[in-house]
């Protein structure tokens, strides 16, 4: 029984939501140069206070934005536990779409209004709290945390796969724990099993050394826009499919008790289309919208730019042009393999007269956790602690490429537990948590600790 660490979580929710107002205030916007100060600044906070519970504590300087590591003291013959976050957060733009400032918290309707709200410093921080409440009432942990916070998880985390490289020792656990997802719906919470990957590129196309009149010059030479749309608009066809060469060879299918699990869910077609302000649902053929958004690859424009977008018209050929585009991947998928035959396809369609330039970004690989983990069992059972609800299984469209990592680098699983929701405006104007799923979450992760000190030190 965990009474008196339940009371405790209780007695404290407004402390606990005075300090996530605290870290929120802080603009760690680790995409804009002119910010470096601030990210330090919250790693610098994150550190202080893991240090301020008698944790081991360090900020770890690195070529970019530093992260901070922290452990608590080992629990003989209980498991370890990593704990990944991050404190960096999306820039803002358009600051105009905000009903309120983004770094001054904000509470409407039981929600916080805030950039990193819910992504992640809210969801990161559960951990952190819950952490307090076992050391505030009972002097221990029953299980070693170790927490890894970094500051460059929006940027690509470059300097988070060297770290853990050189840091397995260090980082040694039998399972590591995110929240940096969503659950399934309100009052629906879920453990998420499976990530797609992504593969990011930006394409530049070149044509004439400068503008031309288009009537001048039109009809002669290549028009490095109409190339770019032509070769994005290759990249699908009508029926949703990707088209570069060998890009579904290694695709791993959907079983079907996946599909049948898929299908059980309580999900709503129109009520999912009136929260996305769309009139219709488009995807690859063959698949339900689940299924797509979670377990199939897909294609997508980010950006696009080249030509004249000004006040009223001019007539010309434009120069240049170029677009930003990116692929979500599915298990087996390799980047490296779809950025060749990105490379194969460009080549094939850019004609000549335009000189072209393929500059590769993010890439990640997919990953799927085993669902006959003793540590999903354990999740579950502290989830529905937490939320009052048994959670669903459910995979996410979105990227997490620090799981591959910790698999290949510390041969552990990873638990994907989410306490945001769907439409937290993650990455847009208006983000926010739900101060209830706030505090569910960090009840869950205290009986979390407890669950999973029972499996012991041979839980894989």
């Amino acid at each position: 029984m965990l009474d008196d660490i339940d009371l405790y979580l209780n007695e404290h929710r407004d402390a606990f939501e005075h300090r996530l107002r605290e870290i929120l205030q802080i603009p760690s916007i680790s995409t804009d140069s002119q910010y470096a100060a601030d990210v330090r600044r919250c790693g610098q906070w994150v550190d202080e206070h893991f240090r301020s519970l008698g944790l081991a504590s360090e900020l770890i300087e690195t070529a970019g934005h530093p992260l901070v590591y922290a452990e608590s003291p080992s629990v003989p013959g209980a498991p370890t536990v990593l704990v990944y976050g991050h404190f960096d957060v999306q820039p803002v733009d358009p600051l105009e779409a905000w009903h309120s400032p983004p770094f001054e918290p904000t509470l409407r309707d039981g929600n916080l209004y805030a950039r990193g709200a819910t992504d992640d410093k809210g969801q990161m921080l559960t951990h952190i709290l819950s952490a307090e409440a076992w050391l505030k009432t009972r002097g221990a942990l029953p299980v070693q945390l170790k927490f890894l916070i970094e500051g460059e998880e929006e940027v690509g985390s470059e300097h988070l796969p060297p770290f853990i490289k050189a840091n397995r020792e260090k980082l040694a656990c039998d399972v590591v724990v995110i929240s940096d997802c969503s659950q399934f719906a309100p009052g629906q919470p879920a453990i998420t099993y499976g990530l797609r990957g992504g593969a990011s590129f930006e394409l530049r196309l070149q044509g004439p050394r400068q503008d031309l009149h288009s009537g001048t010059f039109g009809g002669a030479v290549a028009n490095p826009v109409n190339v770019l749309t032509q070769i994005l608009a290759a990249f699908q066809n009508d029926e949703g499919r990707v088209q570069v060469p060998g890009f579904y060879d290694d695709v791993t299918p959907l079983s079907e008790q996946e599909r049948r699990q898929f299908a059980s869910l309580p999900f709503d077609e129109e009520e999912f289309k009136q929260q996305l302000g769309v009139a219709a649902l488009q995807g690859e053929s063959g698949y339900s919208t689940l299924e797509r958004r979670w377990s199939r690859p897909t294609f997508d424009i980010m950006g696009i730019w080249g030509g004249y977008e000004g006040e009223g018209g001019k007539s010309i050929v434009p120069a240049r042009a170029g677009a930003k585009f990116g692929f979500r991947l599915v298990p087996n998928q390799d980047p490296h393999a779809i950025a060749r035959g990105v490379r194969t396809k460009i080549a094939e369609l850019c004609p000549a007269g335009i000189q072209w330039e393929l500059l590769e970004e993010h890439g990640a690989k997919a990953a799927v956790v085993d669902l006959q983990s003793p540590f999903m069992d354990a999740a579950a059972n502290a989830i529905e602690q937490g939320f009052g609800e048994r959670p669903v299984f459910v995979r996410e469209g979105g990227s997490i490429p620090v799981v591959t990592t910790f698999a290949e680098e510390l041969n552990a699983d990873t638990l994907l537990l989410g306490w945001g929701l769907n439409d937290d405006n993650t990455h847009s104007p208006n983000e926010k948590f739900c101060l209830a799923d706030f505090h569910r979450g960090t009840k869950a992760s205290a009986h979390l600790w407890q669950e999973i000190s029972q499996l012991g030190k041979d839980a894989d």
